[in-house]
């Protein structure tokens, strides 16, 4: 109860996803009385039992029905609703190499028979239940896959399978590296050096993570070689962006969660909608709007603020601009990095890179408007990441002076969506530089939700 409370959510659908009774399933999820349906629906939500989603008394998995696609199973398989649709999470692609990576292991280094389904835990707090699908055994090595569930997600790499291949070595190390469809880096700017497999750092870590715990629980002291592939790689990545970015011959393994959250346009903005109306239902007349969990932790981390008041807005910064006048805000602090945000100086409001991509043009504009070189121009319009041209022009003694030009383009943007009832501020930042620039009234609108943030504390004691 706590934990919906704090989730701030409406609708909950319950369904047992344990071996049991049909009986008790009935009475205790749904009954009249002394049920979880009864305990719900006097807390305020609104219920759903799904009775038919609990295992058949025969335990079989294969009896399984419901929520469950695939044969693989998410705790947001019984998924709680927080606007009209409900929206299945998937998990990303580099914690299918975890999994891969595991199961591979535990074949490698008990070398024997393993079970094909197994959990994981995500940095999240999800659990994944994985489905191992075709398992070679070798002489020296062991290779499987597990198929990518994207979700509900629009994600071009849904139902690819991403292969890891697990081999006994001399010595005592854990190596990593890329196989057929994982990409390599080719220029530089990227999280790993040049020539190395597109796997950024959580997710080469997770994997080495996953393989050391398998090593240790089977007393395993030699080293393991560990090759992750994704056979179809190599042609979807030609959907993405990936080849602009400087990876080539196949796609790059990210993230940090290991979850996809959904992004469904309607769903996703519906939701930004919902959780602004209940702040703002609760008294409160500002908050902060964060694109994602690089917003949400600097908030928490480097400026030191609860983000009980912050909404996550995705990439629609000009809906929930338009959602916060609707309702009656007084004012938000968008919050972001440098890599979404510069989009908005030139008046992007979607940042989906499938709808803009800006950023080299915005910064050399500026960077020119400052005084740069054609040289220093030149070198910006190549650069493929922000970090990039950050480090570019504070080589060259501009940062300061091109981010005072942007932020003041950002702020006459925002004040344009927001109009004149709605008071819009901004602070962009970059992992390496901290706080790039923020806008006139930054400042002070961080202090005024600062103080709100507390009042709501306060009264949620004293309620």
């Amino acid at each position: 109860m706590h934990r919906i409370e704090q989730k701030q959510y409406r609708k909950v659908d319950t369904a047992a996803v344990y071996v049991c009774g049909r009986r008790s399933c009935k009475n205790d999820m749904a009954g009249d009385e002394d049920s979880w349906k009864c305990e719900l629906e006097e807390a305020g939500y609104e219920v759903r039992p799904i009775l038919r989603g609990h295992w058949r008394t025969s335990g079989n998995p294969s009896d399984f029905h419901g929520a469950f696609r695939g044969g693989t199973m998410t705790e947001q398989a019984f998924c709680v609703e927080r606007s009209e649709k409900n929206l299945r999470m998937g998990y990303t692609t580099w914690k299918l190499c975890c999994g891969c990576g595991k199961s591979s292991s535990q074949n490698a280094v008990f070398w024997e028979k393993r079970s094909v389904r197994f959990s994981l835990m995500t940095p999240k707090g999800i659990r994944l239940y994985l489905d191992v699908e075709d398992i070679l055994r070798m002489k020296d090595k062991v290779r499987c896959a597990i198929r990518k569930d994207a979700g509900d997600d629009p994600d071009v790499t849904d139902q690819i399978l991403v292969y890891a291949e697990v081999s006994k070595t001399e010595g005592k190390q854990i190596t990593l590296d890329g196989g057929v469809g994982v990409g390599r880096i080719t220029r530089k700017g990227l999280e790993q050096d040049i020539g190395d497999a597109a796997i950024n750092k959580v997710p080469r870590a997770m994997i080495r993570e996953a393989v050391e715990k398998e090593k240790e629980r089977g007393g395993y002291t030699g080293g393991l070689s560990v090759i992750i592939s994704i056979p179809d790689g190599a042609e979807l990545a030609k959907k993405t962006f990936n080849p602009r970015l400087g990876i080539e011959g196949g796609l790059s393994v990210l993230g940090t969660t290991g979850i996809v959250e959904p992004m469904s346009e309607k769903a996703l903005t519906d939701t930004i909608f919902l959780e602004m109306k209940m702040l703002r239902e609760n008294g409160n007349e500002y908050c902060y709007l964060v694109p994602g969990n690089y917003g949400s932790d600097f908030l928490k981390e480097a400026l030191g603020y609860d983000g009980n008041l912050a909404v996550k807005c995705s990439n629609y910064i000009g809906e929930s601009i338009d959602h916060a006048v609707r309702l009656g805000m007084k004012g938000i602090l968008l919050i972001g990095h440098v890599g979404k945000l510069i989009k908005v100086a030139a008046g992007v409001m979607n940042t989906h890179s499938r709808q803009a991509d800006c950023r080299m043009e915005v910064f050399a504009s500026h960077a020119a408007m400052a005084g740069a070189d054609p040289e220093t121009v030149k070198k910006i319009m190549e650069s493929i990441t922000t970090a990039e041209m950050t480090e570019l022009l504070e080589k060259e003694q501009l940062l300061g002076q091109v981010m005072d030009s942007v932020m003041k383009r950002i702020a006459f943007y925002l004040k344009h969506r927001g109009g004149e009832s709605l008071r819009v501020e901004a602070i962009v930042f970059s992992n390496e530089n901290g706080i790039l620039g923020e806008t006139s009234g930054a400042e002070e609108l961080l202090e005024i939700i600062r103080a709100e943030s507390v009042k709501e504390k306060r009264t949620g004691e004293k309620e």
